[in-house]
């Protein structure tokens, strides 16, 4: 007869638990030993996988996930007999197998058949099955579920399922042939890897629930639901109108973008300069290179190619020293035309101008201002000669910039000898920061190509108006929308529409934002929610539906300053708009447009207060400056103390008047006091710094109308003295201070203060001195101040 084999796959039937309230009882071997298994994946940490109780008895046992473990929980009559815990990591969203075995009194479990995920104990009693096993949680009686747990049901799916050995038919219980269930879906495992594709950006770790998913931004340099705001500012620019100084500060060049944040020093003088490093940045010798082995260096700076492009973009100038010291080595060979030694630049291609000169100019500083050391070349090192000589100035043409390869060929014939020397890339300014356009009409606005953000799109600018109400910006599509507007003088609205019908973000300020101040705005929207920030205020923001539409797609043009209906146009000043990181340029858009200006005057109004300790605010085009001429502090915004000194030669001295003297003489009627009440001091700091060889010298005078004085003076043996005469009719308080001669030349630092009878002296940092006066409390009238005179 005819013989077949066929080898039967056992049928997998998955279930899928919809939901916590989801559940599948079924018959257990009555008063028998139990032994259950099953498979399991879910995204949950938390929920419960089995449960039932325990024959003729008031307990019973519970089998559930927390923190990513496999518990076991027995208990009877309220108290816990039994509680222990396997393996780790198992709502990773993976198939994981579990095994049940309570025998009498010894209870065990294995996870995934490995014997390092295997925990059992004993127990003081026999333990035999109850009737019903529940699977993934219980059946509600009322508010209560009849298990009873402080942690929810399990949301994921399971397969092979086995109790007693014998695999349960899920076909049959489906058709109801036994057992009961709630809310399952059966042969399906309808688990979603929320995870895939990772909407988390730059390189956030993706995790998910059984719901949703959540992005840790640990150690990224990002913030937000996707990790995809930066938590740095883009430039120093912005650092310094934070009111920041000078330091090392992360940018992130174009914010939100791709490229990642990098370490750079931002020195915070009138302009602000941004200063990157490389690797290389000594003076190097360099002999015996010739063509056929020409000596190469490469230099690596602190940023990549593409970051350092970005930056140079955004910056008003760059410029780079190059200095090239040269013996019998040259840089072009006169003969053929041919250079001898060249740079390479960001965009890998060669360049043979050098410091101080211009692009397609074969020439060195010299050679264009004519002060070649030969006049027949246009470097001065061309002139070859056996004497060091150098060619040295600024690169400043951005497109080239930053060096990133020097080769020179020339240093191997007698006595030849070259030295390099390559600064740090210096970039000032930032062009976006400041780029800002007035609409003058409320018809008015900006149109800019369709902004493509359909996963995450993020929109910043600054804003000043004096009017109540007007659109800022607005991207069209056939039903989804973006728009930001001021929609009352408090009230800012970030409105949008990805196909779940239209969501709206309020920002509420307690202030006018009307009040023709700059005002920050930035609003967010990704697929897990949208958000908007408005100056300092807290951020609001609106959590995404689940499963909902995700993709904000948009066909009309950007509108800024306005809508396509012309209706609600913003009149004010727009500056420095970033759409997910880039900056559009709202100066150039503004020359060719209508009722739209390039620029915004006003920018004290609001960054005045950064002009500290008298420091004036003064207006330019593109920001603002502090002018310190009448403070005593120096610095960006006037808060560096000057250091103001002078040189005194043998007899001069420099005398600063207080009162003259002729105001005493005409009111001589009355008592002096009463018109100098303002000059009387019962306390008075002086701190100032010298440096002599010279002995004695008188180093401060201060003098009154009434003949008391106080003098600092360097005795003739270099003791440091201090008279205080505070009463005219009794001596003066002499204090010398005499551990080491202050005349050595060396720059010594001295602190005064007096508080009435108490003197306290500090001489260089050291531990503070304190004397006490017997001449007075009052310095009356004071007169003026002498510096300085060699006695």
């Amino acid at each position: 007869g005819n013989v077949s084999f066929s080898c039967l796959e056992p049928q997998v039937v998955p279930v899928t638990f919809l939901s916590s309230s989801s559940y599948l009882a079924l018959p257990g071997p009555s008063g028998q030993d139990v032994f259950v298994s099953f498979q399991f994946r879910t995204w949950n940490k938390e929920g419960l996988l089995l449960s039932s109780k325990l024959h003729q008895s008031s307990g019973g046992f519970l089998l559930y996930l927390s923190d990513g473990r496999v518990k076991i929980n027995l208990h009877k009559m309220g108290r816990v007999l039994s509680d222990f815990a396997a393996g780790a990591g198992l709502n990773n969203g993976q198939w994981h197998s579990v095994s049940l075995s309570v025998r009498r009194n010894r209870i065990s479990v294995r996870v995934d058949n490995d014997v390092n995920s295997f925990a059992h104990a004993s127990i003081p009693l026999q333990i035999y099955s109850g009737d019903i096993f529940y699977f993934g949680g219980c059946p509600s009686s009322g508010n209560t579920s009849v298990c009873n747990t402080s942690f929810g049901g399990f949301q994921g799916c399971m397969r092979f399922i086995s109790i007693g050995n014998k695999t349960v038919d899920m076909i049959s219980v489906q058709q109801n042939g036994f057992g009961n269930f709630s809310d399952l879906q059966i042969d399906l495992c309808g688990i979603t890897d929320r995870c895939l594709p990772n909407y988390c950006e730059h390189g956030g770790e993706c995790s998910q629930s059984w719901n949703s998913f959540h992005c840790n931004c640990a150690n990224t340099g990002y913030k937000g639901a996707t990790c995809h705001s930066s938590i740095f500012e883009q430039s120093c620019e912005a650092y310094k109108h934070r009111g920041n100084t000078s330091g090392f500060y992360n940018i992130d060049s174009d914010g939100s973008g791709p490229l990642g944040p990098f370490l750079v020093y931002c020195n915070m003088t009138d302009a602000t300069w941004t200063i990157i490093q490389h690797n290389s940045t000594n003076l190097t010798r360099v002999k015996s290179a010739n063509r056929e082995n020409p000596h190469a260096v490469f230099f690596k700076y602190s940023a990549s190619l593409d970051q350092l492009q970005a930056t140079i973009k955004h910056a008003d100038h760059c410029e780079q020293e190059l200095a090239y010291y040269c013996k019998k080595s040259r840089l072009l060979d006169k003969s053929d035309g041919m250079p001898l030694s060249w740079w390479i630049g960001r965009t890998n291609e060669t360049h043979t101008y050098w410091g101080g000169s211009l692009p397609a100019v074969q020439k060195c500083a010299c050679g264009l201002e004519g002060s070649c050391i030969d006049s027949q070349h246009y470097c001065n090192c061309d002139a070859d000669r056996d004497e060091w000589a150098n060619d040295t100035g600024f690169l400043s043409y951005k497109d080239h910039l930053p060096v990133t390869e020097i080769v020179i060929t020339d240093t191997d014939r007698p006595n030849s000898e070259a030295a390099y020397k390559l600064g740090p890339l210096l970039c000032r300014g930032d062009r976006t920061f400041w780029n800002s356009a007035s609409f003058n009409t409320e018809t008015s606005y900006l149109h800019f190509p369709t902004f493509h953000g359909e996963l995450s799109a993020d929109v910043s600018f600054f804003f000043k108006t004096t009017a109540s109400s007007g659109v800022f910006l607005e991207n069209l599509g056939i039903q989804d929308f973006i728009r930001i507007e001021l929609h009352s003088p408090s009230e800012v609205i970030f409105s949008f529409d990805v196909g779940n019908g239209p969501s709206e973000v309020i920002v509420q300020s307690r202030n006018s934002l009307n009040d023709n101040q700059w005002h920050y705005v930035k609003a967010e929207r990704n697929v897990k929610e949208a958000s908007l920030q408005v100056d300092q205020l807290p951020q609001k923001s609106h959590s995404a539906p689940p499963d909902g539409h995700i993709r904000l797609q948009l066909n009309s043009q950007l509108f800024v300053g306005g809508t396509a209906s012309r209706q609600k146009g913003f009149l004010g000043c727009i500056r420095s708009l970033q759409l997910n990181g880039m900056a559009l340029d709202l100066e150039e858009r503004a020359k060719i447009t209508p009722g739209v200006e390039p620029g915004c005057p006003g920018h004290c109004s609001s960054y005045g207060n950064l002009c500290h300790n008298g420091g004036k605010c003064r207006e330019k085009y593109s920001g603002f400056s502090c002018d310190c001429t009448f403070s005593a502090y120096a610095g960006p915004f006037c808060k560096k103390g000057k250091h103001i000194s002078a040189y005194f030669w043998t007899g001069t001295s420099m005398t600063y008047n207080f009162q003259e003297y002729y105001t005493l003489a005409t009111n001589s009627s009355s008592h002096a006091s009463s018109f100098y009440a303002d000059m009387t001091l019962t306390r008075e700091t002086i701190t100032f710094a010298f440096r002599t060889t010279r002995t004695p010298s008188l180093l401060l005078y201060v003098s009154s109308f009434y003949k008391e004085y106080l003098s600092v003076i360097l005795t003739r043996n270099g003791d440091l003295q201090i008279r205080y005469k505070l009463d005219s009719h009794q001596d003066p308080d002499v204090f010398s201070i005499s551990f080491k001669s202050m005349a050595d030349g060396q720059l010594q630092h001295v602190k005064i203060n007096r508080e009435e009878e108490m003197l306290f002296l500090e001489v260089n940092q050291n531990e503070r001195m304190k004397f006490i006066l017997s001449s007075g409390t009052e310095f009356n009238a004071i007169k003026s101040l002498t510096l300085g005179k060699i006695l």
